[in-house]
């Protein structure tokens, strides 16, 4: 074996051959020749990737390595770690993309000979692209022709997936894989939420073309600027920073027309751009965190508004902010919402209310940003000055209970909200209009009918409720945004909580919405009576021959695909669809690794992979050509040798359920090949089919009973609490 072979564990075993661990496990119990362990520790083991591969291949386990498995294989057994490895992946495809013609001449030569010419080629690049080498804490530094003599056939093996895929998207790919398997290391800005607060900094008259970052984390916030002059970006982690600078340079053009500073260091204690005034800034900051340079900053000039508590890091974030943008320029931080009322923060605030440098506080629903439990805050700031009057106003949204659908239907009643489950197109569309109807209503437009006042005023779009319900004053939408005059604001507590300052919406849509909800439960509650099972005729336990899930997709009876990849514009049918049978929710990412996703078909049997629960769902005509989201497998019958329904019915066995699943400390797994069925004509399948078909509609009509009693029970306690029903 080389030495500094790349190791591979267990679990990387079982992904290249694409089984379970238990799997691999019993490899090694029963065949003598498997690879013996190189590192890692007697109870999680690692192995020399070309010994392992060469043993699957040897017992036909494996055709050929994946090569994106290679390369990230490679990756995460880097003898000096994965994280410098990615650094000297993405230097080594930032020259590729920037230098394609460079790069043959590069290759074409020994490893040894190689690492040396590679070196000197990367200090040209990232000199280029990040300023001199000497430049005080520049994030990327070229690494040596040791440092690089390892990486060799890692940087190999990216630059063939980039030729696939291209650079981007290789180094997206590679950099997706290390967060997911260090979920507790970072810190991460889902995209959707990054998206939202780039758009609140571009909504004015002049595009923020100049923009920092002084919470960088992985870049998710400065990727998501359209079209930017220059992005500074400053980030505590040196490892994170090198990271992020060569994510976001791979995402700018190759031609370096945006300008780049990425550095190294604690942004509070040592800012690595005193004078920057930016057009805009973006910032994730970290929360409530005590040891954020209190004692030592007590005399600092950025604390213009006053000096925070040790408690109120997120206060000195947030001047932090103010004290880089030119005068007029918008910074959106994401905030924790007990920083809009602890009453140690209540000074600063209302010194940020009265100078007009806080322009609106909105509430995210929960799940949109870790920690996914709370309903976050964004704040939205302006820098005074420049002719600007401050604002007699502070715009107050909350969209941390979305409102639901009229139709009262199935998808409708369903809880919104959580992590991975946010509409966030809803989000936005709430959010944006109305902060542009704020912003035109204190730039003097939309007087008159429309925007401004009148119906719709406050969201730009008037929804139903607003063109048939009662009016509403200038700025106001009922439990969801409000223009609050300063000075209702600026009491002892000066509490910013949206929530506290909203009127409450209207009681589950009015009256009018309570009575058809009464009458399609009434309804449904009927249904269910018609589609009660009938009277059960006991019978002798059968012994029918037992096949399995595995052995019919051995035989070719169906096929067994996994979900969780590819991207494009289709819905995604995700765990939590399946398990509360409503309709595809979730998305696929538009920047990852460009991969097909599979697609679910009318006839095809999904299953949930983790919970150990009895569930399958046969996919109809509505929900065919969604992705197959995470943790889902699905089988796709041959409809000549299985009914789909009966292939259901006999996977949702209790019985059957518990000898397909393994158990951990923390999740039980379902291994969907030990499920069992048994062997039966087709003409008697489909007897059952009918059967399982019924009570699968029965179970329908119960789930929808539940969740329209909820609604009622719900908009009847809140009609009777606010006066829109009447006691009798």
């Amino acid at each position: 074996m080389p030495e500094n072979s790349t190791e591979v564990t267990a679990a990387g075993i079982a992904r290249l051959a694409g089984v379970g661990r238990a799997a691999v496990s019993n490899w090694r119990r029963r065949h003598a020749d498997f690879p013996k362990p190189v590192g890692g520790t007697e109870t999680s083991p690692s192995f020399a990737l070309p010994e392992v591969e060469r043993w699957l291949r040897d017992q036909g386990k494996l055709a050929e390595v994946p090569l994106r498995e290679r390369v990230w294989q490679q990756l995460a057994g880097h003898p000096a770690g994965a994280v410098p490895a990615l650094v000297h992946a993405g230097c080594a495809l930032l020259l590729l993309r920037n230098s394609p013609t460079v790069w043959p001449e590069i290759t074409a030569v020994s490893d040894e000979r190689m690492a040396g010419v590679l070196s000197l080629a990367l200090n040209d690049v990232l000199a280029a692209r990040f300023g001199p080498a000497a430049e005080a804490g520049r994030a990327v530094h070229t690494p040596s022709r040791a440092e690089l003599l390892p990486s060799i056939p890692l940087l190999r093996g990216a630059a063939e997936l980039a030729a696939e895929t291209g650079a981007q998207q290789t180094f997206e790919f590679l950099l997706g894989r290390q967060l997911d398997a260090n979920p507790r290391q970072y810190t991460l800005t889902p995209p959707g939420l990054a998206e939202l607060m780039a758009a609140l900094v571009e909504t004015g008259n002049q595009p923020a073309r100049t923009v920092l970052d002084p919470a960088a984390g992985t870049g998710a916030l400065l990727r998501a600027v359209g079209r930017p002059t220059a992005l500074y970006a400053q980030e505590t982690d040196p490892d994170l920073a090198a990271l992020t600078a060569l994510r976001i340079a791979l995402h700018t053009d190759s031609d370096n027309s945006c300008a780049l500073a990425v550095r190294a260091g604690d942004t509070l204690r040592a800012d690595a751009f005193p004078r920057l005034a930016a057009d805009a800034v973006l910032c994730h900051p970290p929360f409530n965190e005590r040891n954020w340079g209190h004692d030592e900053l007590a005399y600092d000039p950025r604390w213009e508004y006053g000096f925070p508590a040790r408690t109120e890091s997120e206060l000195a974030w947030v001047q932090h902010a103010l004290a880089h943008l030119r005068e007029g320029g918008t910074a959106v931080l994401l905030m924790p919402p007990a920083a809009a009322s602890r009453r140690s923060g209540r000074r600063i605030r209302a010194d940020l209310l009265r100078r007009g440098a806080l322009r609106a506080v909105i509430a995210l629903p929960a799940g949109a940003a870790p920690p996914y439990g709370i309903p976050l805050h964004l704040w939205v700031l302006r820098k005074p000055g420049g002719g600007l009057h401050p604002s007699p106003e502070l715009l107050l949204v909350d969209t941390a209970e979305p409102a639901e659908s009229s139709s009262a239907g199935p998808a409708a009643a369903a809880p919104s909200g959580g992590r991975d489950r946010l509409d966030w197109q809803a989000v936005r569309s709430a959010v944006l209009d109305a902060w542009q109807s704020f912003e035109g209503k204190g730039k003097g437009k939309g007087k008159g009918k429309g925007k401004g006042e009148g119906e719709g005023a406050g969201t730009g779009r008037p929804g139903r409720a607003d063109r048939t319900g009662p009016s509403h004053p200038l700025g106001v939408r009922p439990g969801v945004s409000r223009a609050v005059p300063v000075i209702e604001l600026l009491d002892d507590d000066v509490d910013l909580a949206p929530a506290r300052h909203l009127p409450p919406p209207a009681a589950a849509g009015g009256p009018a919405e309570l009575i058809r909800v009464r009458e399609r439960l009434t309804e449904t509650l009927g249904l269910t009576g018609t589609l009660t099972p009938a009277a059960v005729t006991l019978s002798t336990p059968a012994h029918w021959p037992l096949t399995t899930v595995g052995e019919l997709a051995r035989a070719g009876a169906l096929q067994l695909r996994t979900g969780g990849s590819g991207t494009g514009p289709v819905p995604v049918l995700t765990e939590h669809d399946v398990l509360g049978s409503t309709a595809p929710s979730g998305s696929l990412p538009v920047d990852g690794p460009p991969e097909e996703p599979v697609l679910v078909e009318p006839g095809d049997v999904v299953v949930p992979v983790l919970g150990g629960g009895s569930v399958a769902r046969v996919i109809d005509d509505a929900t065919s050509g969604a992705a197959l989201g995470r943790n889902l497998q699905l089988l796709r019958p041959d409809p000549a040798a299985l009914d789909p329904w009966f292939l259901a019915g006999f996977l949702r066995g209790t019985a059957n359920n518990r000898q397909a699943s393994s158990y951990a400390s923390t999740a039980t797994r379902l291994d969907a090949r030990r499920l069992q069925l048994p062997r039966l004509p087709l003409a008697e399948q489909r007897r059952y089919g009918e059967r399982f078909r019924a009570l699968a509609e029965f179970e329908e009509a119960l789930r929808l009973a539940g969740r329209l009693g909820g609604q009622l029970v719900q908009g009847m306690y809140d009609g009777l609490t606010d006066g829109t029903v009447a006691p009798k």
